[in-house]
């Protein structure tokens, strides 16, 4: 590991003055990749800085020991056993920086949630879904922008596509992504059944204009008038926009903006980051097959996570993990289901270097 560092080390300050070179500052996609990757290094340089450290300090106590005696020898035995306990720590760190950076890092999010199986039930769940992660951003201090929303009658959402930026947005939030379930007594249900229902969330990794360039002849946007929910309309010019991808169609359409430019910027946005995300899967075959893998078609049995009402329970179906705290959950304290998640995406990362 600590010839890994050597080059590192070299790596690290070859960056940092390529990052004062003007053909560099002038090519800014070019010096944004490099200021990412300078950020990278940084961090497990210090890491690796550290451990170096803590290895000469344990040799020199080490050393040191079988001279001493007395109480020396027992502030040196103490110093001996604290290093080596930093020594793992600082080892286990620096392996999980050795890992192959996901390209994500440091990106901001768009999510989309949809109501799926289960008519306005599952509209309600979405709506629900929201409020969670509203809670949860103002936890983590992110800030939270609606980018666009379909209220229904009832109160619920069909869809609702927001913007989520702030520290550690991407690495705590992209394991929302797929089918969720709800297993409850609806609100309009008379009889007290519990009925199943389903929302789909997808997190999309927010890509700047230098990441993916858009040529305009694969575009196609229309407008039309905004409505509200029962399709009462909010505003009698034709403000909103639908902006279709002809390559892969996709569709994004916006509406909660009263000016049609502010609403195509949205739309723009939304649309670069998810082409961003069919770019960065090279196992999907075309844009549909890729969002299929992440949100699935919504069913009630595809699911990543149950949110049982009468047993107060969630439960994530990818680790096996139950929490019988759901209206904490709601309530927006997901860092127990965040904290497990992140635990076994490393996990297998370092077994898998380990074979």
């Amino acid at each position: 590991m600590l010839e890994r560092l050597d080059s590192l080390l070299s790596e690290h300050s070859e960056v940092e003055s390529r990052l004062a070179d003007p053909t560099i500052v002038s090519d800014q996609k070019r010096f944004v990749e490099m200021s990412r990757r300078y950020a990278e290094l940084s961090k497990v340089v210090e890491v690796g800085v550290a451990l170096r450290n803590r290895l000469e300090d344990l040799e020199t106590a080490t050393e040191m020991l079988t001279e001493l005696e007395g109480d020396d020898r027992e502030e040196m035995r103490t110093e001996v056993n604290e290093a080596t306990a930093d020594i793992e720590r600082l080892e286990t760190e620096f392996r999980l920086l050795l890992l192959p950076p996901d390209p994500n890092e440091g990106r901001n999010v768009i999510m989309e949630i949809r109501g799926a199986e289960g008519g306005e039930e599952a509209n309600l769940f979405a709506r629900d879904l929201f409020e969670m992660y509203q809670a949860y951003a103002a936890g983590k201090k992110w800030n939270l922008e609606v980018m666009n929303s379909n209220p229904t009658d009832k109160g619920g959402f069909s869809e609702i596509t927001f913007r989520l930026s702030g520290d550690e947005v991407w690495p705590r939030m992209k394991f929302e992504a797929g089918p969720h379930r709800v297993q409850r007594v609806p609100v309009t249900e008379s009889q007290g059944r519990v009925h199943t229902s389903s929302a789909t969330v997808s997190v999309l990794p927010e890509a700047d204009e230098i990441d993916l360039e858009i040529d305009p002849g694969d575009i196609k946007v229309d407008t039309f008038r905004a409505s509200g929910a029962g399709g009462q309309h909010v505003n009698k010019t034709e403000s909103a926009i639908r902006i279709t991808h002809l390559p892969t169609n996709e569709v994004v359409s916006m509406q909660d903006e009263k000016s049609q430019l502010q609403n195509r910027i949205r739309a723009m946005a939304v649309l670069r980051s998810r082409l961003l995300k069919l770019e960065q899967d090279k196992a999907a075959a075309d844009a549909s097959a890729q969002r299929k893998d992440q949100i699935g078609s919504g069913g009630r049995s595809e699911k990543i996570r149950t949110y049982n009402y009468k047993e107060n329970r969630v439960s994530d179906h990818r680790i096996g993990l139950t929490i019988h705290q759901l209206d904490k959950v709601l309530a927006g304290d997901l860092n127990e289901v965040s904290d497990a998640l992140i635990m076994d995406e490393r996990a297998r990362q370092l077994a898998k270097i380990e074979e």
